[in-house]
C-alpha cells in the first residue's frame, strides 16, 4: 500500500469508525477520575494488559481522538487514496467533529487526551490484520503540537498511530459507530454502546450478564453500584431512546440489547451479493477452518463486510480463506 510521508485528515464528513479490537476489550477507563490501576483480561489464549501512566488510563472520551483519526483514514481509503502511520488534523475540527467545545477547556482537555493516549501501554496478543503482537506499545507512539496560537491554542496536532491500530486499519478491521455516540455523556453509556455494536451489530438482539458487562466494561464499581447505574441508563433509555441503534433494558441479571434499525439483517450490498468463490476456496477454507461448515462461514463473512461498509475484495479467494483462518483462531472447533 502506498503511503505518505503524513496524512493530512481533511474529509469533511467522514463516519466515525472504531477499531473491533478495542470495541472487544476494556482498554479505556470509565472512571471520571484518574485511573492508575494496571488491568489484566483474558479469553481463552488471548489476554491484553493495560498499564497506565502517571496521568492515568486512557478514557473512554479520549478514544475519541482514535476515532477522528480513524474514521479520517477510512474515508481515504475508500477514496482510494494514499494513508499513513503519521496523521495531521486541525484540533478544531477534531473538537467539532466530536461535539467537543471548542473553548479554551476544549483545547486543554485534548492536551490531556494527548498525553493518556501516549502514556497509556498495552502488552497483548491479541491480532490485528495478519500481525499477533506480544510487544507493549501506546495507543498512539507519538504526538507533537505543530502550530499553537498566540492564546495557546493549539490550531495542528500531528500523531503517530501505532502498529496495533494503524493494522485494523490497513485490513479495516473497524465498525461504523452512530454520529450520536458522541452525544453520549456518561462513559458507560459509550462503552455499553461500543460493546452492542460489536456483538449485536445488524442482529435483531443480543443479551449478556451483567456480571460479563460490568467485567467487559471495566468497571471497578460494586456489583450493586453497577446494576443501579445500568439499570438507570435502561430506564432512561426506555423512556427518551437516547440510546444510538440499540435499545436497552435490564432483565433481572441479563441486559437485553434491541436493534432498533431493524429486526432482520440487511441484505448484501450488490457488489457483495455478485461475488462468487470458486471451488478452490472453500477447500482451502475448509483446511483453516477444521469443522466448522464452511457455507456458514461464507454467510458470516458475507455480512462482516457487509457490517463494515467494506467494498468488495480484490482477491475474494484470499480474503475468505484469511476470515475463515481467523474465525478458528479466535473460536477454534465447533
Amino acid at each position: 500500500m502506498q503511503q505518505a510521508d503524513f496524512f493530512v485528515c481533511d474529509v469533511f464528513d467522514a463516519a466515525p469508525k472504531g477499531d473491533m479490537a478495542s470495541m472487544e476489550h476494556p482498554i479505556f477507563s470509565i472512571s471520571t477520575k484518574p485511573d492508575r490501576r494496571i488491568r489484566r483480561y483474558e479469553s481463552g489464549s488471548n489476554f491484553v494488559e493495560i498499564t497506565p501512566s502517571m496521568k492515568g488510563l486512557a478514557t473512554v472520551h479520549d478514544r475519541d481522538v482514535l476515532i477522528y483519526c480513524i474514521s479520517q483514514c477510512m474515508a481515504a481509503l475508500n477514496e482510494e487514496r494514499p494513508v499513513s502511520q503519521t496523521v495531521r488534523f486541525k484540533a478544531y475540527d477534531l473538537l467539532t467533529a466530536t461535539n467537543r467545545g471548542t473553548d479554551g477547556r476544549g483545547y486543554e482537555q485534548l492536551r490531556a487526551a494527548l498525553e493518556r493516549l501516549k502514556g497509556t501501554a498495552i502488552t497483548t496478543n491479541i491480532i490485528t490484520g495478519d500481525m499477533e503482537v506480544f510487544d507493549g506499545f501506546g495507543l498512539i507512539d507519538a504526538f507533537r503540537i505543530v502550530r499553537e496560537t498566540r492564546d495557546g491554542r493549539m490550531q495542528e496536532v500531528e500523531i503517530r498511530l501505532s502498529d496495533w491500530v494503524f493494522n485494523a486499519i490497513q485490513h479495516k478491521e473497524v465498525l461504523t459507530l452512530h454520529r450520536d455516540y458522541f452525544r453520549l455523556r456518561k462513559p458507560l453509556e459509550r462503552r455499553i454502546y461500543e460493546l452492542a455494536r460489536k456483538h449485536c451489530g445488524q442482529k435483531a438482539e443480543w443479551k449478556i450478564s451483567l456480571q460479563k458487562l460490568q467485567s467487559k466494561c471495566g468497571s471497578s464499581s460494586t456489583e450493586k453500584e453497577f446494576r443501579r447505574l445500568v439499570q438507570k441508563i435502561a430506564r432512561e433509555d426506555q423512556a427518551h431512546g437516547h440510546m444510538p441503534d440499540y435499545a436497552v433494558r435490564l432483565e433481572n441479571d441479563m441486559v437485553m440489547f434491541a436493534n432498533r434499525r431493524t429486526q432482520e439483517p440487511k441484505p448484501s450490498p450488490p457488489a457483495l451479493a455478485s461475488i462468487r468463490l470458486d471451488p478452490e476456496a472453500y477447500h482451502d477454507a475448509r483446511q483453516v477452518a477444521p469443522g466448522w461448515d464452511i457455507y456458514v462461514l461464507e454467510g458470516e463473512w458475507r455480512s462482516w463486510m457487509a457490517e463494515m461498509d467494506s467494498d468488495p475484495p480484490r482477491n475474494p479467494t484470499k480474503a475468505f480463506v484469511g476470515f475463515c483462518r481467523k474465525w478458528f483462531e479466535t473460536r477454534g472447533r465447533p
